[in-house]
């Protein structure tokens, strides 16, 4: 399976085919949709209430030997708090296509390895899809990372380290200007500590709706904490992100000249149960340098700053998992017209969300 993080699990037995010269190839996948309230909204197709396919996925992959493969394909949607929903079909065609994450590797032995093709972030401590994550949103830190890129990533393990060095297209902007990497040291098996890193080399101009220009111009850290201890995992995680002040100009076409930065943290809980239950739990907060005035922004506003609440019970047995979840943003010194609802002027959003689906 993907990779995947703490209450839901994949499938241990996956479906094994022999594909004759390329040897045994591995097909997982997972099938899931949510209905949701939420308490302000934004895109044209969003409501107060809805329903919506969040992972029709199915994974194709070999493991081993010295030439490997992956591939993930199918519709998505891409649900974050303090951020509109878009509806899965619309978030395919307007993000990462049909197929979202595919690369080919090569491992030269157990220590080794480099791939290339359209990669999963190595910043930040959430994954790109809902199934993948403690909570079905990602959250306000998410906001700024970039999610999937294409390019070359080479990874190395010895002992208790592991690292990993990327150059890629950033926030997807088809232009191959940014470095990033990630250090991982496992104190014990209670405690590893991550750091990851990087960032636009070049000012690119770029923009779409999955290539922010001002995040794509930034460079981004992130320090992630785990640790564990008998149904507990706790993580706790702070973010730094800055965009250089001749980026802002240039996107900007003048209109600001100033670096901007944000700064932020959060703590992520996790309590497993038997019987296949558990609970996830997440706090949040974040702010943004500026002023109200300012003509660009990183967050909700110059200046601005907010902060969020998500709770998570699971339940899962065998292939069929089933999640609700509550989740609150509060945003303060936001500026009208960079907030919520239809006239971006509410500075709060509540949701209650259930989801629902097998991994197979």
């Amino acid at each position: 399976m993907p990779a995947m993080s703490g209450t839901l699990a994949g499938n241990v037995k996956p479906l094994k085919v022999d594909v004759g010269p390329l040897g045994s190839v591995y097909v997982t996948g997972v099938l899931s949709g949510m209905a949701m309230y939420e308490s302000n909204f934004l895109f044209p197709d969003e409501h107060r209430y809805m329903a919506d396919l969040t992972n029709g996925q199915v994974v194709v992959q070999k493991v081993d030997g010295p030439i490997q493969f992956y591939l993930q394909g199918g519709a998505y949607s891409l649900p974050a708090v303090g951020f509109p929903y878009l509806r899965a079909g619309s978030t395919t065609s307007n993000t990462f296509g049909g197929l979202p994450v595919w690369f080919l590797k090569y491992a030269a032995n157990d220590s080794f390895s480099v791939q290339a093709g359209d990669l999963p972030t190595l910043i930040g401590a959430e994954y790109a899809f809902s199934f993948q994550n403690v909570n079905i949103e990602r959250g306000l830190l998410w906001n700024q990372e970039n999610i999937i890129n294409r390019g070359v990533q080479a990874n190395y393990s010895q002992g208790p380290v592991s690292l990993s060095l990327a150059w890629s297209d950033g926030f997807f902007s088809q232009r191959y200007s940014w470095i990033t990497g990630l250090a991982t040291y496992t104190i014990d098996p209670s405690n590893s500590i991550a750091f990851s890193g990087g960032g636009s080399v070049n000012t690119e101009t770029v923009s779409s709706f999955v290539t922010p220009p001002l995040q794509n111009n930034s460079s981004i850290y992130n320090l992630v904490f785990t640790h564990t201890s008998g149904p507990w995992i706790i993580i706790p995680t702070l973010q730094y992100t800055s965009v250089p002040s001749e980026a802002v100009t240039k996107v900007t076409g003048g209109s600001l000249n100033k670096k901007l930065d944000t700064f932020g943290g959060g703590v992520y809980g996790i309590y497993t149960m038997d019987g296949g239950y558990s609970v996830a739990g997440r706090v949040e907060y974040i702010k943004a340098n500026g002023d109200r005035t300012d003509a660009a922004t990183l967050l909700y506003g110059g200046g601005s700053n907010a902060w969020s609440l998500t709770l998570t019970p699971t339940y899962q047995n065998k292939f069929y998992f089933a999640r609700a979840e509550f989740s609150y943003v509060k945003v303060n010194s936001g500026v009208v017209g960079a907030m919520f609802g239809p006239t971006l002027a509410s500075d709060s959003m509540t949701r209650v969300m259930l989801e629902t689906g097998i991994i197979f």
